[in-house]
């Protein structure tokens, strides 16, 4: 069984209760909401032009 709370536990939950706010809680989430959707289109946009570019790449036999 866990001890009970004396005084100063008390105290420290009490000044603890600050960190459990709602506009502290997730910020960085709710600070940048497009940014998942942006870096996952990012990432598609890259993984398309390494495609094109391996599939248009130019010959490697020039003839002069």
């Amino acid at each position: 069984m866990a001890k009970p709370l004396r005084h100063t536990g008390e105290f420290f939950r009490r000044t603890d209760e600050w960190r459990k706010h709602p506009m502290l809680v997730n910020q960085f989430r709710h600070a940048t909401p497009g940014l998942g959707i942006a870096l996952v289109a990012f990432g598609v946009y890259l993984v398309g032009e390494a495609v094109y570019n391996r599939v248009n790449r130019p010959d490697t036999h020039d003839t002069h």
